[in-house]
Parts: structure tokens; C-alpha cells; sequence
């Protein structure tokens, strides 16, 4: 416990105070939860905020990696003997997505055994590994391995930082913090090309590419050391006093009694043996960008989300629309165009950043890493059968129709979430599990 701490305006309970005498925590936390009592206002942002930028770094490299082989996949493909060959060209490019379904499907394990802290560091090291062999490679198979490496760490970096950002942040502000997830992702894939850029004028120059991502990874790694565990990990592994230090940090020692007597209540309800997978899929676990990162805290999660659907379904109209006058004119291709920067704005606003943060609210902080692992991996598995089958379906079907599919899909996803999602704006994770499950 670092010097200073003990001066604290509060008492600190131990955790037998908390976990041994239930009845005594019911008596803390009606107390401190009262309305009666004096309004402390929300935490500043202040503490929280280099926290949270540290843990986005692991999305800048999820971007990075995403990125690092569109402009020199030529020179990779003619350095190491693969040129013309699709299949080849096509496995470097996408073989971090298969390792990145692995890491990810592993993130609940891992960061719930080790802490997020800990799981951030390790994310680290198959990336510098990956990349390390990617960059230094003579073959294929090298750097499809190091692609697969680089995948692992990918898959498992950006979910323990949706579950870290989540767990950190004052209600108040989680929204704009989670929102830096996705911007730290479009940094990554921006820093990508930029860096790719003079890959066809010196020689080699992928093998730099490479190279560069392991510094934000060490810097990651090196970083992590002196943040703050999250102290909803910390106070289920009944490391209480911890806990109550971390929140000291994060929200300021004014706030600390508070946030561990929501803590306390909340975690009464989610005793007992530790969750499996399969009890993700029944009972009451079951339910549940920088313009976002302004708008999330003030229109809500749910109402970007409808709005993202629905205009991401315009866009593919526009696109289906553009499809069917094709003969009609050149005029068509400017529908077209409109309909695809129409659909990166639409998803940018709303379902590219708000499920990172969405997922980790709703559920308890009994299974919230599994489950957010689970629901992540969903991402990983469709987004590779979509980008398999795209071209060939656009064969079989046309635009018409494979554009008209899509809109229909989004069309239902707005309908669903208007109907079954609930808003978690500036309510504090307990609050909003207790209103899922009253809503069981």
C-alpha cells in the first residue's frame, strides 16, 4: 500500500468486514446509498483518463496489425516467393483472424485468472514474438505463423480493454472512454498505411513495418506496470482492501465508499460457484467515432444504436439502388459512393464503438469476461464468413439482391435493439444489472 493512504477520509474495511458479515455490509451499504446523505457529485475524469489510453493501445495495435499488410503485400509476396498466388496473398492477410478467434475465445479465462492488468501484458507478447518472426522472415510459412501469433495477442488485447475500460471509468464518462477503443483502432489502421507508404520505393520496407509494431507493444507492456488493477476483479478474488486502493486512484477518496458499497450489493447476488460457459446460454444471463465519443454519453448507447442500423440499412439501399440503374447513366456511381461513405459514417457512430462498450455493462461482474469473450469471438467467426463468401455471393446473387440482404439485416437488428436492449447511459454497473434482472 503506497504512503499516504492511510491518512484517507475514510476507514477501510478489511475483507473479512465485507465477506464475513453479510449483514453488516447490508448496514454499510444502506447507509452510504441512502439519498439522505450528503451529494458528493460525480468522480472527476481526470484519474481514470491515462488509464484507460494506456489500455487502448492494445486497440491501436489490433488497427495496426489489421492494417500492416495491405500496402506491402506485393513486396512480401515477391520477397518470399508466393506472387500470383491468391490463396497465398490471401492467408497472410487473414491468418491473424483465425489467431485472433483463438485469443479472444481465451480472454475470459485468462483475465479473470491473472487479472486485466496481467492479461493486457501477456497480449503483448505474442504480438512482439509474431511480428519479430513476421518481419524477419524467408518464407511462407514463417510469416504465416507470426501473422497467426500477432492474431492471439490481437484477439485478446482489445476484449480485456473493452472489460477494462468498462470496470476503470465513472459512470459518468464511460461512454466517451469507451469510445476511445474504437478511435485507438482507426488510429492503428491510419498508422498502417501511412507507415506502408514507401514500401514500393525501398526495398525491404515491410520488413520495417514489422518491426515498428513491437515498440507500441513493449511500450504496453512496460506501461501496464503502473496502472490500476481493476477493482471489480480485484473485490471477486476478495482482495477488498485492494479494491478500495484501486478506487482511491480512479475515482478519488470521496467516492470510495460508494463505489465498494454498490460493489458489495451487487456481488452479494452473484455467490457461489464459478460460472462455465454453457450457463452463458440459458437463464438470466441470457438477456442482456469521435463524434460517438461526444454523442454516447448524451443521446445513449440504445439510440445510437437504432440510428446506426437504420442508417447503415439506408446505405445499403443507396447501394442497391445504384445496382439496379447501373445502364442508366454514370450518375450511378456517385449513389454508390454515397452510399458507402453513408454506411462507414452510420457504423462509425454507433455499431462499431458501442458493443465494446455495451457488452461489458450488461452483464454481472460474476461472468462479465467469459461472457464478453463468447460474445466477441461471434464477431470474429462473422466476420471472416462474411469476407469468405462476399465476392462469391455478389457473383451468384448480384449487388441487387446481396445489398437488398443486407439493408434486411440491419432493418432487424435496429428492431432488436429498440425492443430488447436496455440503456445503460450514466448508470453505474450495479444499477444497471439490477434493472436486468428485474426485468427477468
Amino acid at each position: 500500500m503506497r504512503p499516504g493512504l492511510s491518512s484517507s477520509v475514510y476507514k477501510r474495511m478489511n475483507s473479512k468486514d465485507f465477506v464475513g458479515d453479510p449483514n453488516r455490509a447490508d448496514d454499510v451499504s444502506d447507509r452510504l446509498l441512502n439519498p439522505m446523505d450528503q451529494d458528493i457529485g460525480n468522480p472527476s475524469w481526470k484519474p481514470s483518463l491515462p488509464h484507460v489510453c494506456i489500455a487502448t493501445v492494445s486497440s491501436f495495435l489490433f488497427g495496426y496489425h489489421l492494417g500492416v499488410v495491405n500496402e506491402p503485400l506485393e513486396s512480401i509476396s515477391l520477397d518470399l516467393g508466393f506472387t500470383g498466388n491468391t490463396l497465398a496473398e490471401g492467408l497472410v492477410v487473414s491468418m491473424c483472424l483465425g489467431g485472433a478467434l483463438i485469443g479472444c475465445l481465451f480472454s475470459g479465462l485468462i483475465s479473470d485468472g491473472i487479472g486485466r492488468r496481467r492479461s493486457f501484458q501477456l497480449s503483448t507478447l505474442p504480438m512482439i514474438i509474431g511480428a519479430s518472426l513476421s518481419a524477419s522472415t524467408i518464407s511462407l510459412v514463417g510469416m504465416l505463423l507470426g501473422r497467426f501469433l500477432v492474431g492471439t495477442g490481437m484477439g485478446l488485447g482489445p476484449a480485456v480493454a473493452s472489460l477494462y475500460v468498462t470496470e476503470v471509468s465513472p459512470s459518468s464518462v464511460r461512454g466517451t472512454y469507451g469510445s476511445l477503443i474504437q478511435i485507438a483502432t482507426c488510429l492503428g489502421l491510419i498508422t498502417a498505411l501511412f507507415i506502408g507508404a514507401p514500401v514500393k520505393e525501398i526495398v525491404g520496407w515491410w520488413r520495417v513495418c514489422f518491426w515498428l509494431s513491437t515498440v507500441p507493444a513493449a511500450f504496453l507492456a512496460l506501461c501496464m506496470e503502473f496502472c490500476a488493477e481493476s477493482p471489480h476483479w480485484l473485490y471477486k478474488r476478495g482482495r477488498v482492501a485492494e479494491a478500495e486502493v484501486e478506487f482511491e486512484r480512479l475515482l478519488g477518496g470521496p467516492h470510495v465508499k460508494l463505489a465498494m458499497a454498490e460493489l458489495s450489493r451487487s456481488e452479494r447476488g452473484d455467490e457461489g460457484e464459478s460460472i462455465k460457459y454453457s450457463e452463458l446460454f440459458y437463464g438470466r444471463h441470457f438477456r442482456g467515432s469521435v463524434l460517438a465519443m461526444l454523442l454516447m454519453d448524451i443521446l445513449g448507447r440504445k439510440s445510437l444504436l437504432v440510428g446506426s442500423f437504420l442508417g447503415m440499412a439506408a446505405a445499403m439501399g443507396l447501394q442497391a439502388i445504384a445496382a439496379s440503374l447501373s445502364d442508366q447513366g454514370s450518375w450511378h456511381v456517385y449513389l454508390s459512393v454515397g452510399g458507402m461513405l453513408l454506411s462507414v459514417l452510420a457504423f462509425s457512430l454507433g455499431a462499431g464503438p458501442v458493443p465494446s462498450l455495451l457488452l461489458p455493462e450488461i452483464f454481472p461482474n460474476k461472468i462479465r469476461a467469459k461472457a464478453v469473450a463468447l460474445c466477441m469471438s461471434v464477431h470474429w467467426v462473422v466476420n471472416f464468413f462474411v469476407g469468405l463468401f462476399f465476392l462469391r455471393l455478389l457473383e451468384l446473387l448480384g449487388a441487387k439482391i446481396l445489398y437488398s440482404i443486407f439493408a434486411s439485416f440491419c432493418l432487424m437488428g435496429a428492431i432488436f435493439v429498440r425492443k430488447n436492449v436496455l440503456e445503460t447511459k450514466g448508470k453505474t454497473l450495479q444499477e444497471i444489472e439490477v434493472a436486468l434482472l428485474s426485468a427477468v
